[in-house]
């Protein structure tokens, strides 16, 4: 922090920013591909990317501990495959509620793995957070079945990958980080496609569905709009864990509800109502409140 200036609360607003972004571009997706296949050729996009900015400015840290590496990776792609998959599969509003459940689970891993002190403050500015995003997504009627169950495993595994960061910052460049999540993300769809030429029942197509090479330009900018923006996202979301209490940071991320209604405003959802916009002031103050304690 320099004077009184958060950084990595500042990444992470304009990580959630690049992140709502992504889910409409998702949604918006998901009518022609599979969560898989939006989740492939996003990374292949993004390793692309994180390749050119690595040839201009090579990464200078050591490195050293492959192992947390390749898991951080494996956490993320199957939290992003989860993700994708339930905003193709239940209403957005419940899809994002589920994944925001992550910064619960950060705060809670960070104690746990990481011994980072958490004030009853902080766990209380949580608590006020996640029950802003209910009021904002108002779930009514809300039956659990496997889509919710697997988008709870996927904040879950979200905060799993975001404290995975937390144990590697010193040693990895921040785009080493991104290109471990990238990369895996590529490698293991391409897995999954091949077994889905012989093995792919319709109770896991969230898991094995058949590639379908895209065929409309718009397909083709709209995947390319993901890449670039998850790509910048990811990028700050490292930064963000990286520069700032994990607590802190977990509060921040909840911005990416109301840049998730803006965005949802253009593409012609209505106007927020009361209901949401008193969520809205429960996530700012959340945030408030964390960055105090």
């Amino acid at each position: 922090m320099i004077y009184g200036f958060d950084r990595g609360v500042f990444f992470m607003f304009i990580s959630a920013l690049l992140s709502a972004l992504n889910g409409a571009v998702a949604k918006i997706l998901g009518d022609d591909l599979s969560a898989l296949e939006i989740v492939f050729f996003r990374n292949l996009f993004g390793i692309a990317f994180i390749f050119l900015t690595l040839k201009h400015t090579p990464a200078k840290l050591p490195g050293g501990k492959p192992s947390l590496l390749i898991w951080r990776g494996i956490f993320g792609f199957c939290a992003l495959l989860l993700f994708f998959y339930t905003i193709t599969a239940i209403p957005l509003g419940v899809a994002i509620t589920l994944n925001k459940t992550s910064p619960l689970f950060v705060a809670i891993l960070a104690f746990f793995i990481l011994h980072e002190r958490v004030s009853l403050k902080a766990v209380f500015a949580l608590v006020i957070g996640f029950f802003g995003v209910v009021m904002i997504t108002k779930p009514t009627g809300f039956e659990a079945g496997i889509s919710h169950l697997l988008g709870l495993i996927g904040g879950f595994l979200a905060a799993a990958a975001y404290t995975t960061i937390r144990k590697i910052k010193h040693i990895y460049d921040s785009r080493v980080i991104v290109l471990s999540f990238m990369t895996t993300g590529v490698i293991i769809p391409i897995i999954l496609f091949i077994i889905s030429e012989f093995y792919a029942p319709k109770n896991l197509d969230f898991l094995l569905s058949r590639f379908i090479l895209p065929s409309h330009t718009q397909t083709w900018l709209l995947l390319l709009v993901i890449g670039v923006t998850a790509t910048l996202s990811q990028w700050l979301l490292t930064k963000a864990y990286s520069g700032t209490n994990a607590a802190a940071a977990a509060a921040a991320s909840y911005s990416v509800i109301p840049f998730s209604i803006f965005f949802g405003t253009l593409l012609g959802d209505r106007f927020p109502d009361l209901y949401t916009l008193m969520g809205i002031a429960f996530i700012v103050s959340s945030g408030l409140l964390v960055k105090k304690g």
